[in-house]
C-alpha cells in the first residue's frame, strides 16, 4: 500500500521504513509505469534539476527496490532499462481513500501531533543531527555496525566547538521509522541532517552517507565509500573519519554562502563571523580590515562566543606577517590576548590552542608552538587549524616530510577555507 497522501508505505498493517527522495521516486516511477522514466527526469523531478553522483541515483533505485521487496538481479518490480532508465513494471491497483480514512486522517495522532508542533527555534549556530544509518544487508546482526558508524560520526561532529550536535537518543529515536528531513529538522531544531545506509556482503562493505539541508530538503553532499572488512572496527574508523572530513567544507561552505546574502544589519554573531572569515580569505588589505571589524561585531554580539576571538588573533599576527600595520612585537601581545580570551572561555577550543602554537612560532618558540598543536589535534583531530599548526611545527623543527603530509591533510579537510593559501 504506497499511500500519498499520508506518506506512508506499509506491507499488509506493517510500515516500512523508507527515506523522503526514496519515497517520491517510487511514487514517480508507479504514477509513470507506462513508459520507461530517464535518469534526467529523476533527477529534474526528485533532486530539482541538481546534479547528484551516479552513486546516489542508484543507492536510492535499490533502497526503493529494497522496500517494496523486489529482487535486484530479477527485477520484476523496477525494471532498469540498458541506456535508457527504469520503468515501474509490477501491477498496480489506484484507488481514492473513503471518506472516513480521510475523516482519521484528520484525527491528530501521537504521530501526526509531533509534526503539527511549532518547529524547535534553530541554534545560532550551525546544527546537525545524524540519524541511525539503514542496514541492508538483511542481516540483523549488521545493525551494530551501522549503528557504530553513526555513534562514531556523532562523536568526532561534537569536537568541532562551532556545531551543535544532536545527542545520540535524540537522533536514534528515528530508528526504523520512515522519516521526512524536513520534519525531522523542525522536531530537533537543526539545519542539517545526516542519514546513511551500510550493506556488507561477500567480506566487503558499502557505506552511503548524505548531508541534506533540513530548511528545503535539498542535497548538500552524498557519497559512497567501498571497503573491505578484515577488520571491521578500522573500517568503522576508516569511514567515520572520511565522512567527517567531507561534512565540515560542505557545512562552512554553505555557512558562508548564507551569511554573505544576509544585509550586514541583520547578522547574528555566527554570521559576522562568518563575514569576517570571507574577507580574512581576501588576502587584501581593506578586506583584512572588514574581517577584523566584522569579528569584533561578532564578539560585541556574543561575548561568550570564542571563535571570532581566535579569527582576532589570527588576524594580528597577520597584521606584521603579511601587511607591515604592526611590529611582531605589538602583533605578538595583542594576538595572545585574543587567544587566551578564546581559551579562558573554553579550554578545549581546539582552534584557540592552534592560534597560541602560531602566535608561538611567530616569535621563535618552535618546541612550546609542538606542544600546543598537539593538545589542539587531541581537542579536534579535523580542525583544520590545529592540522595546519602542527603542520608548521613540524616544518620548523626539520621535520619536512611530517609537515608536507600535514599541509596536504589540511587542504583536504577545508579546500577552500581561508587557511588554504
Amino acid at each position: 500500500m504506497l499511500d500519498t497522501k499520508r506518506r506512508d508505505l506499509k506491507r499488509g498493517s506493517e510500515p516500512i521504513a523508507i527515506g523522503p527522495q526514496v519515497f517520491d521516486l517510487l511514487v514517480y516511477l508507479v504514477q509513470n509505469r507506462e513508459h520507461v522514466v530517464t535518469k534526467d527526469d529523476l533527477l529534474e523531478v526528485i533532486w530539482s534539476g541538481r546534479t547528484v553522483s551516479e552513486s546516489t541515483l542508484t543507492s536510492h533505485i535499490n533502497f526503493a527496490r529494497k522496500a517494496i521487496g523486489d529482487n535486484g538481479e530479477k527485477q520484476k518490480l523496477i525494471r532498469t532499462v540498458a541506456r535508457k532508465g527504469f520503468r515501474f513494471v509490477g501491477d498496480v491497483t489506484e484507488r481514492k481513500p473513503s471518506d472516513a480514512e480521510r475523516a482519521s486522517a484528520s484525527v491528530p495522532t501521537p504521530s501526526n501531533r509531533a509534526q503539527q508542533a511549532p518547529a524547535l527555534a534553530l541554534p545560532d549556530k550551525p546544527s546537525i543531527a545524524v540519524l541511525p544509518f539503514d542496514n541492508l544487508s538483511g542481516d540483523p546482526e549488521q545493525d551494530y555496525f551501522a549503528d557504530g558508524v553513526a555513534e562514531d560520526i556523532i562523536t568526532a561532529l561534537s569536537r568541532m566547538r562551532w556545531l551543535f550536535v544532536i545527542a545520540r537518543n535524540s537522533s536514534f529515536s528515528y530508528k526504523g521509522r520512515a522519516v521526512d528531513v524536513r520534519h525531522v529538522g523542525r522536531d530537533l531544531g537543526v539545519r542539517y541532517v545526516l542519514e546513511g545506509s551500510l550493506r556488507r556482503s561477500a567480506g566487503r562493505v558499502r557505506v552511503v552517507a548524505q548531508l541534506i539541508d533540513a530548511e528545503s530538503g535539498n542535497h548538500i553532499w552524498a557519497e559512497r565509500y567501498d571497503r573491505g572488512v578484515e577488520d571491521v572496527f578500522a573500517v568503522q574508523d576508516e569511514v567515520t573519519a572520511a565522512i567527517v572530513t567531507a561534512i565540515q567544507p560542505a557545512v562552512a561552505d554553505v555557512e558562508a554562502k548564507r551569511a554573505q546574502r544576509k544585509p550586514p544589519e541583520r547578522l547574528s554573531a555566527w554570521e559576522a563571523y562568518q563575514r569576517g572569515l570571507w574577507h580574512y580569505g581576501k588576502k587584501t588589505v581593506a578586506d583584512h580590515e572588514q574581517a577584523k571589524q566584522f569579528f569584533q561585531r561578532a564578539i560585541a554580539m556574543d561575548a561568550g562566543f570564542p571563535a571570532p576571538y581566535v579569527g582576532l588573533a589570527q588576524a594580528c599576527l597577520d597584521d606584521a606577517a603579511d601587511y607591515g600595520s604592526r611590529s611582531i612585537e605589538d602583533a605578538a601581545k595583542l594576538s595572545a590576548s585574543w587567544a587566551q580570551k578564546a581559551i579562558a572561555i573554553d579550554p578545549e577550543d581546539a582552534d584557540a590552542r592552534a592560534a597560541v602554537a602560531l602566535l608561538a612560532l611567530t616569535v621563535g618558540k618552535a618546541d612550546e608552538a609542538h606542544d600546543q598543536a598537539s593538545l589542539a589535534r587531541a581537542s579536534n583531530p579535523n580542525s583544520p587549524m590545529a592540522v595546519l599548526a602542527e603542520a608548521n611545527s613540524f616544518l620548523f623543527t626539520g621535520r619536512p616530510g611530517e609537515a608536507r603530509q600535514g599541509f596536504i591533510a589540511c587542504l583536504r579537510i577545508d579546500p577552500r577555507g581561508p587557511l588554504s593559501g
